[in-house]
């Protein structure tokens, strides 16, 4: 899950730095499920991009392994950011849910 924080939307197949606790390593979106309507209490809508202040469930493929847990279990081990490689701008905080 991501909460989308840039004023350019999120589409699959873009490229960000992924920070994990001290790491960082390369990732692509490879899929945007749905985003959530706050409106209606977090019901999934579907969508191929997020946009500004949007939250959504998508799918990340990083160019090394990374080791997570899930975000109810190690919020530590279970948060990520995602980082704009051009701007160096934080474009999406994450929780992993496994």
């Amino acid at each position: 899950m991501v909460c989308w924080m840039a004023d350019a939307p999120l589409r699959a197949g873009s490229r960000y730095s992924l920070k994990h606790t001290t790491r960082s390593v390369r990732a692509m979106v490879t899929d945007v499920h749905h985003r959530l309507d706050v409106e209606e209490l977090g019901q999934p809508r579907d969508a191929d991009t997020l946009r500004l202040n949007e939250i959504g469930l998508v799918t990340l493929k990083t160019t090394e392994p990374i080791f997570v847990d899930d975000y109810r279990r190690n919020r530590s081990t279970g948060s990520f950011v995602l980082i704009d490689e051009v701007t160096h701008q934080t474009v999406a905080a994450g929780m992993i849910r496994v």
